[in-house]
């Protein structure tokens, strides 16, 4: 075993120990009794991020449902090396966010991005509630935003709007409020106003990114609480989880379901009949082998193609870092120890881990199309993930690849003859321009007929199209 494939193995295997987690709670919460402070959930707001503007309508639940505080920092958008396609998540995230929010029954975003101009104006009259400049808001924050965002996504709605004839915002509590009319005296007085308002909001999410920073997270729409970080609705049902086991549920909850839980593939029977004919296209697989998220999606993907009977096209794809894209510490935690407990949540076996950058993943991509044309291309795929993600196999050695392969139902002598053929290269580099062209950039990515989606959470939007395609053509 390789110094670096040891080194993956032993971190992995530290940072992934359910104990290490547990031990770590019970110090957060120790620590929080000694103190004598609330369940407090911080949580980073970015204005113009429309999965930001959901989880802040969750939250407002989150707070009738426990006896939690709810603070709220302002932040700005992530950094580049966090947002490596920006164009294409914002585009992305606009089609995206409408979809979750149909789903989870939340007030959607509108199909286009705001204005610049008033997701300002949003920043500043957020920026007016907070208790210091530098400081985050509390629960009169949160429900502004929730009214302001309605206003800022909803193109069309009955709730808060921002300027002009528009409504103004309601919310319980005791700030003050965001959008109070002034009448200045002179424009002089207007323009000194606008640029105190202006600078109150800069300094706002100065100290929300910096704040956000300090605890180890990049993206807006988060939650930290507790040492553990949770991101958009989709994991919200964790904090749920942990915030339920301490006893903070109040009486008045009425139901123990998460307010938002990712849904489950294949719950409800498929309609097997005429599904031959119904002629269902391609299920394409975006994919990269040193992706832990493409790892916990694979036997879902699987299942998902045969339970509709068509094909599973695996599209591979370079690693970003592999491309020349950073990925600093902080992504590489985050991503690890989320990765671990959607595996558990899906009863997939994560950790320990061999990180296969570099020569794994090139000789493992050498032999995938090799693979596929002796019709055992998902069995490969299948076997590398399995040993590197759950077994610690090293792909970069000869040892380890030839059990890959063995363990995939191939032959070791003949395929070792295709091992450094740089042909899988070109088929790379196509794959990758599609993604590209389906406006998409991370794996794992999905795209059935003219419908994509990315990431293993969103299996549930391929799952929906099938039926619709298959209950029309029946």
């Amino acid at each position: 075993m390789s110094i670096k494939s040891f080194a993956s193995k032993q971190f992995s295997t530290h940072l992934l120990d359910e104990r290490r987690r547990d031990k770590a709670r019970a110090r957060a919460e120790r620590e929080r009794r000694r103190k004598g402070e609330p369940h407090r959930i911080e949580f980073f707001h970015q204005v113009d991020d429309p999965y930001s503007h959901l989880l802040a309508q969750a939250l407002v639940k989150v707070q009738d449902r426990y006896d939690v505080e709810v603070v709220t920092w302002l932040v700005e958008p992530p950094e580049d090396w966090a947002a490596p396609a920006r164009a294409l998540l914002e585009s992305y995230s606009l089609v995206d966010a409408r979809r979750l929010a149909e789903k989870a029954e939340l007030h959607p975003s509108s199909e286009t991005r705001p204005e610049a101009e008033a997701v300002l104006d949003v920043q500043e009259r957020l920026a007016a509630t907070l208790s210091s400049p530098d400081g985050p808001g509390s629960e009169a924050t949160l429900e502004a935003a929730v009214a302001l965002g309605r206003g800022l996504w909803e193109s069309e709605s009955d709730g808060t709007e921002l300027s002009g004839s528009r409504r103004e915002p309601r919310w319980r509590g005791s700030g003050p409020p965001v959008n109070q009319s002034v009448r200045p005296s002179s424009g002089a007085r207007m323009t000194r106003r606008r640029t105190q308002c202006a600078a109150s909001a800069r300094t706002a999410l100065g100290a929300g990114t910096a704040r956000r920073a300090e605890l180890g997270h990049y993206l807006g729409g988060t939650c930290f609480y507790g040492g553990e970080w949770t991101w958009g609705i989709d994991r919200l049902a964790y904090l749920e989880e942990r915030l339920a086991d301490l006893g903070a549920r109040t009486e008045a909850s009425e139901s123990d379901a998460p307010i938002y839980e990712q849904p489950r593939l294949l719950e409800e029977p498929v309609p097997v009949d005429g599904l031959e004919a119904a002629n269902l296209p391609d299920l394409h697989f975006f994919a990269s082998f040193r992706s832990p998220y493409t790892w916990i999606s694979t036997e879902r993907v699987i299942r998902l193609a045969e339970a509709f009977g068509v094909n599973l096209r695996i599209r591979f794809v370079l690693p970003m870092v592999m491309r020349g894209l950073p990925v600093k510490r902080s992504k590489r935690v985050y991503i690890l120890l989320d990765a671990a407990r959607e595996a558990r949540r899906n009863g997939v076996p994560f950790g320990p881990i061999s990180d296969p950058v570099g020569k794994p993943v090139e000789r493992g991509y050498s032999l995938l199309p090799w693979a596929i044309e002796q019709g055992r291309g998902i069995e490969y795929f299948r076997s590398f993930m399995t040993l590197v993600f759950s077994q610690a196999v090293d792909a970069g050695s000869d040892r380890g690849l030839r059990r890959v392969v063995e363990e995939a139902g191939l032959d070791w002598a003949e395929g070792r003859g295709y091992l450094d053929d740089p042909a899988w290269r070109e088929e790379a580099e196509r794959n990758r321009e599609e993604l590209f062209d389906l406006g998409l950039w991370g794996v794992p990515s999905f795209r059935v007929g003219s419908v994509a989606a990315w990431g293993q959470d969103r299996l549930w939007v391929l799952e929906d199209e099938y039926r619709r395609l298959a209950l029309r053509r029946e």
